[in-house]
């Protein structure tokens, strides 16, 4: 499956975009799904996880209660709202999909080309 991440771009502190990861090439309803970013200097790091049918969801610390992972799957298409930004949310995000969602972040089997998001203060 391929996958095409979109909607980043410069953000005020406190903005709410969205961001959207395009599927092609198969269904994303075969997979968990999730967002992952990387900051300038850092390593990548899990953002939120959906699984297949939309069911459960999973979050990060940093980033529980401001984003909102969701995905419809008839338009293979998942989604990040993101709400209460923060400086330090600024990051290139990426879409991923894997067999699991809650084992996303030990088995990512595609990647999207990756979004960035810079928020200033």
């Amino acid at each position: 499956v391929q996958l095409q991440a979109s909607g980043g771009g410069l953000v005020q502190a406190g903005g709410s975009p969205r961001l959207s990861c395009a599927a092609s090439g198969r269904t994303l309803n075969r997979y968990g799904a999730g967002w992952f970013r990387q900051a300038p200097g850092k390593e990548r790091e899990f953002v939120a996880a959906i699984t297949r049918n939309g069911g459960s969801t999973y979050y990060s610390d940093s980033v529980k209660g401001r984003f909102t992972i969701s995905r419809d799957n008839a338009k293979n298409t998942m989604y990040l709202q993101m709400n209460s930004l923060k400086p330090e949310d600024t990051a290139v995000y990426y879409c991923a999909a894997g067999p699991a969602a809650q084992a996303l972040t030990t088995r990512t089997d595609y990647w999207g080309q990756g979004t960035q998001v810079t928020v200033s203060s």
